[in-house]
C-alpha cells in the first residue's frame, strides 16, 4: 500500500494544513483610493513558500496591493484567501514591512519596542509580554544583527538600521506570508545582504515572501516567480516566462529599452502607490 505523507504548518492556534493548501489566492481584485482603482481584475495564486517579486513602474499598484493584503485598503471587488479562508480570519498570518518613508520615525519608541510590536497578535495590547514574547524579540534582534541596538531610540537609527527594525518586527511576529515593499530601495550594501541572507533563512521554514522591487536583475536572479504588473497583471510565472521584450514594455512603455541584449528600465524610485 502506497501512503502519502504531508508536511504539517502550524500557527498560533490555525489548524495544521498540509503544505499544498497554505497558499495565497488573489481572486478577481480591484482595489483603489476615494472609488478610483489602482488595481483591476488582477488574480494569481502563490503556492506555499514560494519567494515572488512584484515589480512594475512607479504608480503601478505595488503598494496598493501589499496594503490589500493586510487589509490596510478595503477591496472595491473580489476577494483574497490565505490558506483557503477569506483575508481577515488569521491575526497575524500576514507580516507587512512597509517602505520608510511610510514610517514616522519621530515616534518615541526603541528598537526593542518595534520588534515586540510583531507579538502583538499573539498577546494583544494591554498583555504583559510573555516568556515566548521575549525569546521572539531576542531571536528577530539577533537574526538582524541589531541587539546592541535594542534600546536606542528609532529616531536616532540610520536609514538602513531602521529597515533592519521593522524586518526584526516581522520576524518576530513568525508570519506564514511575508510582505516587503521596496526593502532593497535606500539602504546601505550591508542592511541589503542582511535582508537577502534573511529570505534564504526563511526558506528553511516555507514563508511565503513577496518582494516589491526596481531590481529587475535581482528578481530575476533571486526569486522563484515574478509579478509584472501596471494597473493590471501584465505577466506572472518564472522570470523567463515574465522578462520577455513585449511583457516588459507592456509594463514599462518606453521606459524599456534593450541595449546590446541587456534590459535597461529608465526609471527612479519614487515611493510607489
Amino acid at each position: 500500500m502506497h501512503e502519502t505523507t504531508h508536511n504539517l504548518h502550524t500557527h498560533s492556534g490555525d489548524r495544521a494544513l498540509p503544505i499544498e493548501e497554505a497558499r495565497l489566492d488573489i481572486d478577481n481584485i480591484s482595489v483603489g483610493y476615494n472609488g478610483d482603482a489602482v488595481l483591476s481584475e488582477l488574480s494569481f495564486q502563490v503556492p506555499h513558500g514560494m519567494r515572488v517579486a512584484v515589480v512594475g513602474p512607479n504608480g503601478a499598484g505595488k503598494s496598493t496591493l501589499f496594503k490589500a493584503l493586510v487589509g490596510l485598503l478595503p477591496l472595491q471587488s473580489g476577494q483574497i484567501f490565505i490558506h483557503g479562508r477569506p483575508l481577515g480570519h488569521h491575526k497575524d498570518c500576514v507580516a507587512y514591512v512597509p517602505q520608510r518613508e511610510q514610517v514616522d520615525w519621530r515616534f518615541p519608541v526603541t528598537t526593542a519596542d518595534v520588534v515586540m510590536m510583531g507579538r502583538y497578535g499573539t498577546q494583544g495590547w494591554l498583555r504583559r509580554p510573555a516568556h515566548a514574547d521575549r525569546m521572539a524579540v531576542k531571536k528577530a534582534l539577533e537574526q538582524l544583527g541589531i541587539t546592541a541596538l535594542a534600546n536606542q531610540s528609532i529616531n536616532d537609527l540610520s536609514g538602513g538600521q531602521q529597515q533592519r527594525v521593522f524586518l526584526a518586527r516581522a520576524l518576530a511576529q513568525e508570519p506564514h506570508i511575508l510582505l516587503m515593499d521596496e526593502p532593497f530601495t535606500g539602504v546601505d550594501i550591508t542592511t541589503q545582504q542582511v535582508t537577502l541572507d534573511l529570505l534564504d533563512q526563511l526558506r528553511q521554514y516555507s514563508v511565503t515572501v513577496l518582494v516589491s522591487t526596481h531590481d529587475l536583475e535581482m528578481a530575476a536572479q533571486r526569486f522563484d516567480r515574478v509579478l509584472l504588473l501596471n494597473r493590471r497583471m501584465v505577466a506572472y510565472g518564472t522570470p523567463a516566462q515574465v522578462f520577455t521584450p513585449q511583457a516588459v514594455r507592456m509594463a514599462f512603455g518606453s521606459k524599456a529599452l534593450y541595449v546590446e541584449g541587456m534590459l535597461v528600465v529608465d526609471e527612479c524610485c519614487p515611493p510607489d502607490n
